[in-house]
């Protein structure tokens, strides 16, 4: 058992990696990697929702809609789950943190639409996880997002600073800095787990 939640954590923080390998939720990657503070902010956000809402659209899946024949309905069922997580983490973030509310901005709306979340929950569907697994391999996943949008900020902190040309200075750095990373973490496809 410890060697398969092993095998899960490095797994989904670095064989397949959200972000970087799978390529799901590069809009708050991109949006909210200037600063590493809300980057961090973001990936722990982020999270959070994955790993609650691996857990609640497993339930949903495994008890009401297999159980009623509904699996049509995954979807839409999965998208009201994350949205209603959603809101609850803005209210809890709008009452303890109000800095970080208001630096995640636009963003943290965003992770309703996160296809990094949507597709997470599906994927654990997909890969026939047991409950405690699927809620293992959704925070794992979190934890790779938030590895990710991490270093991608410290990156995108330092090439400010750095002497760049002018037809590459700003976003386009950014872009080349967000594919030299991604073929990083391409380098851990050949780990056998």
């Amino acid at each position: 058992m410890i060697q398969a939640i092993f095998n899960s954590f490095i797994a989904a923080v670095f064989i397949e990696n959200v972000i970087l390998v799978r390529f799901l939720g590069i809009c708050p990657f991109l949006g909210v990697s200037k600063k590493t503070k809300t980057a961090i902010g973001m990936g722990l956000a982020v999270t959070f929702v994955m790993a609650i809402s691996s857990a609640i659209t497993w339930l949903v899946q495994t008890y009401l809609l297999e159980a009623l024949g509904l699996v049509y309905l995954q979807t839409v069922a999965f998208i009201l789950v994350i949205a209603a997580i959603v809101q609850l983490v803005e209210m809890f973030l709008r009452k303890v943190s109000r800095p970080l509310y208001s630096a995640l901005g636009v963003y943290l709306p965003l992770i309703t639409t996160n296809c990094a979340v949507l597709g997470l929950s599906i994927l654990n569907i997909q890969k026939d996880l047991n409950f405690l697994m699927s809620v293992l391999n959704g925070t794992f996943a979190g934890v790779g997002f938030m590895l990710a949008i991490v270093l991608f900020s410290g990156i995108r902190e330092r090439l400010e600073y750095a002497d760049t040309p002018a037809a590459l200075k700003g976003f386009p750095s950014s872009l080349i800095a967000a594919s030299l990373l991604s073929l990083a973490f391409f380098g851990f496809q050949g780990l056998q787990i």
